[in-house]
């Protein structure tokens, strides 16, 4: 199946949008400092100091400070909801996630790997270890085994009707605990 568009066009097409943002986001900052000017000309009037006297200027100074103070106020109130509102905001995506369940594990495969190639794996190719994990294993004869439990063959009935009852359940149990040897 082909593509209906084709590389280069879709190149082409890519550096087009690219330079079309590049030109609003400049432009976007123009207007955002303009904007700033604006509002800051409207808000700050310019101080006239010349010719005001001692007790002027220190008036000046101290409807400045007030002002300084109100708007210091206002920055730390807007912090404030800002953190709570990005605190908050935190939590509900957290309650987001665990709404939307557990996340889903890939299937794993399973890997043989001896204890050789973990090792290296672990220590690293420079250490070469070899371990034999069979070596310090305890060896177990079947026919030791085989010899200790005699096998008796009988009448089954005379075996039911002895362990019938709770005499028979008493040598059950002495039966089983006689051939351990405890």
């Amino acid at each position: 199946r082909k593509p209906k568009i084709t590389a280069s066009r879709k190149l082409l097409l890519k550096s087009l949008m690219l330079a079309k943002a590049k030109e609003e986001w400049e432009q976007e900052i123009v207007d955002k400092q303009s904007e700033k000017e604006r509002y800051l000309s409207e808000r700050i009037t310019p101080l006239h100091t010349s010719g005001l006297s001692l007790s002027q200027l220190q008036d000046l100074c101290r409807e400045l400070h007030e002002k300084v103070e109100i708007v210091d106020e206002e920055r730390y109130d807007i912090e404030a909801k800002c953190n709570h509102n990005t605190r908050e905001i935190k939590d509900l995506k957290i309650k987001v996630l665990d709404l939307r369940g557990k996340f889903k594990r890939p299937p794993l495969r399973r890997v043989r790997v001896s204890a050789d190639a973990m090792l290296r794996a672990l220590l690293g190719s420079k250490h070469k270890v070899s371990m034999d994990l069979r070596a310090n294993l305890k060896s177990v004869k079947k026919e030791d085994t085989e010899k200790e439990r005699p096998v008796e063959v009988g009448d089954w009935r005379k075996n039911v009707e002895a362990m019938s009852g709770m005499e028979g359940r008493k040598k059950m149990f002495d039966a089983a605990k006689s051939p351990t040897g405890q």
